[in-house]
């Protein structure tokens, strides 16, 4: 894999309403299968030691996390340095079963929005209803960013991380930073 990184690659920016950080590097890991059969759960889990994710949400364990994609596809989130590594043990984990296995950590990156007004700058963007009651730490969305395919979840009540390809990235980080701008709050504070 080669290491050309965006001039925005790992920056942060804070001087709005909320703080856009982009991350420099994840592994990220497509698994396609049938995550209702018990023996490729039970595949998934010991190869990664996270609980397979309930529809629309994501599990977090302590080197890896798993998102619920669609009904067969989920996506490991863990290390760059080991995305190698668990590509090659997921795939011997589901040798037996009908599975896919593709390392895709050069094709997407992940931004933080972070602060209070977090949830109010990502709304701006986004068809998804953020609020509270209803978007929670723990659940995950597959929705736009605007113009371009997106991902969202939230790891703590102040951030929400937001999953676009690669491609994308200086469009999805440029109106992250717009709808981010000093002065620019939907409700008063």
């Amino acid at each position: 894999m080669s290491k050309a990184l965006r001039p925005s690659d790992g920056a942060v920016w804070t001087d709005g309403i909320a703080a856009v950080h982009q991350h420099v590097a994840h592994g990220m890991i497509t698994v396609r299968a049938d995550l209702n059969t018990a023996p490729i759960k039970a595949a998934i889990t010991s190869a990664t030691g996270v609980a397979i994710p309930a529809k629309l949400s994501i599990e977090t364990g302590a080197d890896a996390a798993l998102c619920w994609m669609s009904p067969d596809e989920l996506l490991v989130l863990c290390d760059a340095d080991q995305a190698g590594a668990v590509t090659k043990q997921l795939q011997e984990a589901l040798a037996q079963h009908h599975a896919l296995v593709a390392n895709m950590s050069d094709a997407r990156v992940i931004f933080s929005v972070s602060g209070a007004q977090a949830r109010d700058v990502v709304s701006k963007l986004v068809p998804v209803d953020l609020s509270p009651d209803t978007f929670k730490p723990g659940m995950l969305r597959r929705t736009r960013l605007a113009q371009v395919a997106a991902g969202l979840w939230m790891p703590d009540d102040d951030t929400i991380c937001v999953l676009c390809f690669r491609s994308v990235s200086e469009y999805a980080h440029t109106i992250l930073k717009q709808a981010a701008q000093a002065g620019s709050s939907v409700f008063r504070r």
